[in-house]
């Protein structure tokens, strides 16, 4: 299931600029001058379709290829596809769709889809275009969750966002330490004795090589929601509102992420987190022997990162005795209430995350997990993305993470804050467990 992957080593920030604002096709009559977004734009024949994505390397050079292929399989159409950067692309569809004025199509990113849907600044998809039972069939359940708000079909996944069950590890540093590579853990204590091997620690005290960096935002959010659900616990109350979040099987997910840092030591919790050293730049600069990351890291490694060798593989459960997560879904293509042209920007929109070919080049380019059944299960996927291999057998196991209010909220501003102050030791598991399940119903509470 690990195989070998070798990858360019760059600068973290190189972005690509031919894949910047406004980047357009040009097969097609230029059209007249831009209008505001959401307004039509025609020229002569040539229908003006818009499309927003944030800026990534290789998410903006697979949604190009596709572009560039609908519009040649289409005259008289013309896209316009505008990249942002993370920051600015939040704030602007943050703006833009409730404002009425944004582009016609938008890659929005898991957990994105319903919040504004049920603010009715989307579009449902016409059951001409992919009925709900068609779409159940079609896509894993877990992202397709994501895309669908009160019953109704608002989009379609392009991917499917696991940042559970698999770890980059580096092979150099595996060696240098005398650790059997690649691994082929059977359990996780077995992962924090290699972990536990791995770390290096100056002469002054300092850790300059975690273990296993697993003190990023996003990975405490996900294996503090996967601890529980391994446990055979819930983490919604019984309204399917509010949550459990100072449950017994809660306080034990965050002792156990909390003793490998004080008991096993495998990593630095105040060098090593969101703000410092983030555990994909601390890999590729190999400050870190394993990195908990979502396979997604790879395909966006490829492009950007050279000389790096390493191999992406599984890893087993934490807290029980099987697989089990909660996903926020993933990236999913949608089409704003604003479109003047409805009828082309579904036809787009299917095109791009509805279509079997075309979902099979969007994830081998940029190295996502597929949200595609017949994608997954497609033995060619492996030949071009071979680091999908440790992934693939456990998406049946997660589940979308349900209505958390505010995903963002919940995870970067209650759930990773709370449990990085325990692993730093500052407060006990139960009161980080009462802290969270307070703020985390008192946002569920303002919101009503």
């Amino acid at each position: 299931m690990k195989i070998k992957l070798f990858v360019l080593l760059m600068v973290l920030g190189l972005v690509l600029t031919a894949c910047s604002g406004g980047s357009t096709p040009t097969a097609n009559p230029s059209a007249n001058e831009e209008p505001a977004a959401g307004e039509p734009e025609v020229a002569g024949e040539t229908t003006v379709i818009r499309v927003w994505a944030h800026q990534n390397n290789s998410f903006n050079q697979a949604d190009q290829a596709l572009i560039d292929q609908f519009v040649k399989d289409n005259p008289g159409v013309e896209i316009k596809f505008e990249t942002f950067p993370w920051d600015v692309f939040i704030q602007t569809i943050q703006t833009s769709i409730p404002a009425g004025n944004a582009a016609d199509i938008i890659q929005l990113p898991g957990g994105y889809t319903c919040r504004y849907a049920t603010g009715g600044q989307l579009l449902d998809v016409p059951a001409d275009v992919m009925s709900q039972e068609a779409a159940g069939e079609f896509f894993f359940e877990a992202p397709l969750g994501g895309q669908t708000c009160d019953g109704k079909l608002y989009g379609f996944p392009v991917e499917y966002n696991i940042e559970y069950g698999g770890a980059y590890v580096n092979s150099s540093l595996f060696e240098a330490a005398g650790v059997t590579y690649p691994p082929v853990w059977e359990n996780w204590d077995a992962v924090v004795a290699d972990a536990a091997k791995l770390k290096q620690v100056g002469s002054d005290g300092v850790m300059t090589v975690a273990g296993m960096h697993y003190t990023n935002s996003d990975q405490l959010y996900t294996y503090f929601l996967a601890g529980i659900l391994e446990q055979g616990a819930e983490y919604f109350a019984d309204d399917g509102l509010h949550f459990n979040f100072n449950s017994p099987e809660a306080v034990a997910t965050i002792q156990k992420l909390m003793d490998m840092a004080q008991i096993d030591q495998i990593v630095d919790p105040v060098i090593f987190n969101a703000e410092s050293e983030w555990v994909g730049e601390s890999f590729a600069q190999g400050h870190n022997a394993i990195g908990i990351l979502g396979s997604w890291y790879a395909g966006e490694a490829r492009i950007a990162y050279p000389d790096l060798q390493f191999d992406y593989v599984t890893l087993p459960p934490m807290m029980g005795p099987e697989h089990k997560f909660s996903s926020v879904g993933g990236w999913g293509i949608v089409v704003s209430k604003s479109t003047q042209h409805a009828d082309i920007a579904w036809k787009l929109a299917a095109f791009m995350g509805a279509n079997q070919q075309s979902a099979f080049a969007f994830n081998t380019t940029t190295g996502t997990i597929p949200a595609v059944k017949a994608v997954a299960s497609d033995p060619k996927l492996l030949e071009s993305a071979p680091f999908l291999a440790s992934v693939l057998p456990i998406l049946d196991a997660g589940q979308y993470q349900g209505n958390m209010t505010d995903a963002d909220q919940l995870a970067y501003e209650i759930i990773y804050p709370n449990i990085l102050a325990a692993i730093q030791g500052s407060q006990t598991a139960q009161e980080t467990a009462d802290n969270i399940n307070t703020e985390a119903n008192a946002m569920v509470d303002a919101s009503q």
